[in-house]
């Protein structure tokens, strides 16, 4: 009576298959990291635009630039402050106008005539930081 051999897969050929799937995850996974980087770069940069978009159409409405980003919403120029791509929270950084010399009075604000991103990361491309862009 001849024996049938049985169907399935030996010890060698599962580790060859699983040695396989590791090298080509550990290749993937760096790669599938900078891809995520760099759409939240994306993100940041399209925010950014928009931001100082707004600030100069209030610019352009008011003659005066907003007191803050919230000032945008509060008067309908923004739905909602977005938030940052890269922290995730709404705290960016507001750069107020320089007062000329002469206009400097008590109390008197000055509007916010850009924005950048809070975070202290560096973007991957040329090592910049975010809050600088």
């Amino acid at each position: 009576m001849a024996r049938r051999r049985e169907r399935g897969y030996t010890l060698i050929e599962m580790i060859i298959v699983f040695t396989m799937i590791g090298i080509l995850v550990g290749l993937a996974l760096p790669e599938y990291k900078n891809a995520v980087k760099k759409a939240k770069e994306s993100a940041l940069k399209e925010d950014l635009f928009q931001f100082r978009k707004l600030i100069d159409q209030y610019f352009s409405d008011k003659g005066k630039y907003p007191a803050s980003l919230q000032t945008l919403v509060d008067e309908g120029y923004l739905r909602k402050i977005p938030a940052d791509p890269l922290t995730t929270r709404t705290d960016w950084i507001e750069v107020r106008e320089e007062p000329k010399s002469e206009e400097l009075e008590p109390g008197m604000t000055f509007g916010i005539v850009d924005v950048h991103s809070s975070s202290e990361a560096k973007a991957l491309l040329d090592g910049t930081p975010y809050n600088t862009w």
